[in-house]
């Protein structure tokens, strides 16, 4: 008998398989658990940023 944790690999591999990699992200997104409120944390993180620091800050990570 296979043990759950067996089973889910399984169904990675094969999710993984038969899906694009943008697919097989966004299915993950799905399934994993979130803890607290991102809208709140984020809005804390960056309340005393003016728009122009935040753009640059986006460009580092993702160049428009």
């Amino acid at each position: 008998m296979m043990k759950s944790e067996d089973v889910l690999i399984k169904a990675l591999r094969i999710l993984k398989r038969e899906l694009t990699e943008e697919e097989f992200a966004i299915y993950l997104q799905q399934i994993t658990k979130r803890s607290g409120n991102s809208v709140k944390e984020l809005r804390e993180k960056t309340k005393n940023l003016t728009i122009e620091e935040l753009v640059e800050m986006i460009r580092k990570y993702q160049p428009l």
